[in-house]
């Protein structure tokens, strides 16, 4: 059996704390991408590579590539940041954007009259993901709009060490060996330890003492070949059981949120590994939905590179190339206990 993942260790805070810059928006439109078809962009390695560019901003450098935007702090930790509103275009009807006030509203039509609506400030950062039905009743799924825009777009969190005071194998849970109750179980799991406040989505992506506060599940079932993203067709029958997980937490609350996170092996440079990382993150929650019927409001993604290695080599390790599944819920909202949406009348 394969080595647990060891916790995540706790990092000395970035040197800048200026916050991530967004991903600029495209000229054009939006568009839909047919349920099963593979979005236009970047397959290989190479070709997202070959399409970077670098530039330095006040000390740290910043990478941008199709949809995805790379900043190294001058302390050498790195950073990505990508569009998920790509992500909500498979299947679907219609994408339209609004300005309103000061915000701007990117709204997916899906056929069935649903709609995701993603609203963010006039600087980029997220505000607010909402799913409305056809008949128009509204759950607020994400809710950054506390965020003091004094902080300026501050996106990390320096927290102690969280006091875990259950079973390792029930903070790290290993999907290949895990009963199914376990599984779910894990993904409705309460905090390890006390929440003082609600964290913002960038807070939890960006914060590894923050998203320690809640146990992971480790897909091992699932690896990738050097330099890929994509999930072969015999390993993607293998997230049968995180779906069904998934899939029942959010039926008991449609507010649940859940975080794919992204890694790879120590070979190669940092800023290839996050963008790989953060590709593969992306790449399991796209089949989550398209595949299993998670719906993708509910997912988010975020790659982390070679940062967490599960097993301690520099070599190649399938072992190392794989994601893993955390609930934040608790997180955004603080600990409080969300009570479901009242049932259509």
């Amino acid at each position: 059996m394969p080595p647990a993942a060891a916790p995540m260790a706790r990092r000395q805070p970035p040197a800048v704390t200026a916050p991530i810059p967004v991903i600029p928006r495209q000229a054009q439109a939006l568009t839909p991408i047919a349920p099963g078809a593979t979005a236009p962009g970047p397959r290989r390695l190479e070709d997202f590579r070959g399409q970077r560019q670098e530039s330095d901003q006040g000390g740290r450098k910043v990478f941008t590539e199709p949809g995805r935007v790379i900043v190294v702090d001058p302390s050498g930790q790195s950073f990505i940041r990508h569009d998920e509103d790509e992500r909500f275009r498979f299947g679907a009807r219609d994408i339209q954007t609004q300005q309103v006030g000061g915000e701007n509203h990117t709204i997916v039509i899906r056929p069935d009259g649903s709609q995701i609506i993603t609203v963010v400030g006039g600087d980029g950062q997220l505000l607010r993901r909402i799913r409305r039905d056809r008949d128009g009743r509204e759950i607020v799924i994400i809710d950054n709009g506390f965020r003091d825009p004094a902080a300026g777009g501050s996106f990390y969190v320096d927290l102690p060490l969280p006091v875990i005071r259950i079973p390792q194998d029930r903070y790290i849970v290993e999907a290949d060996v895990a009963a199914p109750d376990v599984i779910y179980e894990t993904l409705e799991a309460p905090p390890v330890d006390r929440i003082e406040r609600r964290f913002t989505l960038d807070e939890i992506r960006y914060s590894p003492s923050v998203r320690m506060l809640m146990p992971s599940i480790d897909l091992n079932t699932i690896n990738f070949e050097t330099g890929s993203w994509d999930i072969p067709a015999d390993q993607a029958a293998r997230l049968q059981l995180i779906a069904d997980g998934l899939n029942r937490a959010i039926t008991r609350n449609p507010r649940e949120v859940f975080l794919i996170e992204g890694h790879t092996d120590a070979v190669g440079n940092p800023v290839d590994n996050l963008s790989l990382s953060d590709r593969r993150a992306e790449s399991a929650a796209e089949l989550l939905t398209q595949q299993f019927g998670v719906p993708a409001e509910n997912l988010t993604s975020q790659g982390y590179g070679a940062q967490y290695l599960k097993e301690q080599t520099d070599g190649p390790s399938r072992i190392n190339r794989r994601v893993t599944v955390r609930r934040i819920t608790p997180l955004l909202n603080g600990g409080v206990a969300a009570l479901p949406p009242p049932p259509p009348r």
